[in-house]
């Protein structure tokens, strides 16, 4: 089987000088860090002048293990700190796109980030995404017992933490109703697979969540379990719930899976069937998305 080089792989092998090995299959981001050494090698006569390595930007938080904030003096220095200043903002953003998609209406859908061992920013309840401020964001533990924030915090954060508690990857969870694919959970319609290879390396394997009532324990356990091996699943009757490392991955998984519900929904109507590609072909790509570090059931 061909070598797949990712976009991390083209970075290391641009540190070292080399080139991918004849053969090997280049995913787009990996074309393009690559592409990108011509814009970034020095003008001819620039002597001595090194070339600058190119990065992937990397918006996942991190914290040390143990540090969580305790007394109220520190909790509030943490939430009102500039590094969660950054997560706010970048909530309140991730919110308007979903806003502006169409994927939220009224006062639906919530956002939460993990940001310590039992901690993390989420949104508050009775808001529209579009319009949030960063002085809006709550801060809770992973119980959703609220410890900082003016505006009370989403009635379904026990949810978002169904996964985070299950999933150590899980360092952000969003949840809308994008109409497409919530349609699919609403008409209880397997949404199929092996028809676009970016829904299979973005994506994975879809997971369904067995109706629950909203923002109940019940409701966090289903989810939880079906979220810690899927990172975009179906609610049944409700909306979608996706998780990735950041709050800008987790909002692309929306989109993927939207799009790709659309899509499925506009080729079923053309009535020439679906094309779905091999075995062989689809295992190729769960390879791929297991080497960028994103988990797949089908995988083993």
């Amino acid at each position: 089987m061909s070598t797949v080089i990712t976009a991390r792989d083209a970075e290391e092998l641009l540190r070292q000088g080399l080139q991918p090995p004849a053969g090997a299959i280049l995913t787009p981001s990996a074309r393009d860090v690559l592409h990108s050494r011509i814009s970034i090698l020095p003008s001819v006569g620039a002597k001595g002048a090194a070339p600058a390595a190119p990065s992937i930007p990397d918006y996942e938080f991190k914290w040390t293990p143990g540090s969580d904030p305790k007394t109220p003096a520190e909790i509030e220095r943490f939430f009102n700190s500039p590094a969660i200043q950054v997560i706010k903002e970048r909530i309140c953003e991730m919110g308007r796109r979903l806003w502006q998609r169409d994927y939220t209406d009224g006062n639906g859908g919530n956002i939460t980030v993990r940001v310590g061992d039992n901690l993390a920013i989420c949104t508050p309840t009775l808001i529209c995404k579009g319009f949030m401020k960063p002085e809006d964001m709550c801060l809770v533990d992973l119980d959703a017992n609220q410890l900082a924030g003016t505006r009370v915090r989403t009635s379904e954060a026990k949810t978002h933490f169904g996964i985070m508690k299950r999933q150590p990857a899980a360092k952000s969870c969003v949840h809308a109703h994008p109409p497409h694919a919530t349609a699919f959970a609403i008409a209880n319609v397997n949404i199929p697979s092996c028809l676009i290879p970016e829904a299979e390396v973005f994506l994975g394997k879809i997971g369904v969540a067995k109706y629950q009532t909203p923002g109940t324990p019940a409701n966090a356990d289903e989810v939880g379990e079906v979220g810690k091996i899927h990172q975009a699943v179906l609610m049944q009757n409700h909306g979608v719930i996706c998780w990735g490392k950041d709050v800008e991955d987790a909002y692309w998984k929306m989109e993927n899976i939207d799009s790709y519900c659309r899509t499925v929904w506009i080729a079923a109507g053309l009535g020439g069937g679906l094309h779905r590609f091999t075995g062989g072909q689809a295992k190729e790509l769960i390879d791929l998305r297991q080497k960028l570090g994103m988990p797949d059931p089908r995988a083993g």
